[in-house]
């Protein structure tokens, strides 16, 4: 058994905001960011990445970000001026060819100055709303703010901007060809980290997990006890097989049939006298099968164990 991991643990409170708030970043990660444009009463326009940002509802589409107060000095910053004065945002998405342009724009130039000129960015008139949106981003949306809650005074305390979109705008390139949705191969999305790091999505780092909710899954209690006590198998490949339906299984009469593949048979027949190593094989091999996404033939290998 692998030795019990060691934890530092903290109060929050007990360090400064600063500090703190490096420790929670570097955790909560990666995290969406919300490219925020916004305009003044007097018509100046501002543009801000947020990356306190996700979405909370899709029926009303409602958003969530927030331009919390600096840690360094407590100020506030004029994206959250803008919407209480205006309470109508465009929040655009970024993508990796814009990464090195957004970050720019969150230099913290004085009021009024507008990031859409200091970034090189294009202001493209919304349809619905007073603030342009982003041209160069493959996704925007036209947001009214509905509420902005204040969850704290001090340094680092933060401003929840919920907000409604009323019109969104997607770039054709980067959607699905065989229905409703963005691609996620076409869509280049970034996140960020904690300190100066972003991470980027690549087909090397896409991966698909099913969904739970598409069946009712026998779960990790259900499974056999060879293997869920496994010391070879991983918590990920322990969850894929428990996320089965108890009607998938494959029969006795199906296992003793597989016992005759090639691969099966081979390892069967030259590990018959070693009983470790024999569970040892067919369980790398039900990994592979993990691995290619044959779910029912890595059952039917660790059940002729």
């Amino acid at each position: 058994m692998p030795a019990s991991p060691t934890f530092r643990t903290i109060t929050p409170g007990t360090l400064k905001p600063a500090e703190w708030h490096q420790f929670m970043l570097g955790a909560v990660a990666p995290r969406p960011i919300a490219f925020v444009s916004t305009i003044s009463a007097a018509g100046e326009v501002n543009l801000s990445p947020f990356s306190f940002f996700n979405v909370f509802s899709s029926n009303p589409p409602t958003f969530v970000f927030s331009p919390a107060n600096r840690v360094r000095d407590n100020t506030q910053k004029h994206t959250l001026e803008n919407v209480r004065e205006v309470a109508e945002c465009v929040i655009n998405i970024c993508d990796f060819p814009l990464v090195e342009q957004m970050s720019l724009a969150s230099t913290e130039y004085e009021r009024g100055v507008n990031e859409f000129v200091k970034a090189g960015l294009t202001e493209a008139k919304s349809d619905l709303v007073r603030p342009p949106r982003v041209l160069e981003c493959p996704v925007s949306f036209e947001c009214v703010v509905e509420q902005i809650i204040a969850v704290g005074t001090s340094n680092g305390g933060g401003n929840l901007v919920l907000c409604r979109a009323v019109q969104a705008h997607f770039r054709e390139d980067i959607l699905l060809e065989s229905g409703p949705g963005v691609d996620p191969h076409k869509f280049q999305a970034i996140a960020r980290l904690g300190g100066d790091w972003y991470s980027r999505v690549t087909q090397e780092s896409l991966f698909e997990v099913p969904k739970p909710n598409r069946n009712k899954g026998i779960g990790f209690d259900q499974l056999p006890e060879h293997i869920r006590h496994s010391s070879l198998l991983s918590g990920n490949q322990l969850g894929r097989l428990a996320n089965i339906e108890r009607e998938a299984l494959p029969t006795p009469e199906q296992v003793q049939e597989f016992r005759n593949e090639p691969m099966v048979a081979y390892l069967l027949h030259k590990h018959q006298s070693d009983a470790l190593e024999l569970q040892k094989q067919l369980t790398q091999l039900a990994q592979q099968f993990l691995e290619e996404g044959r779910l029912l033939e890595a059952w039917k290998v660790l059940l002729t164990q």
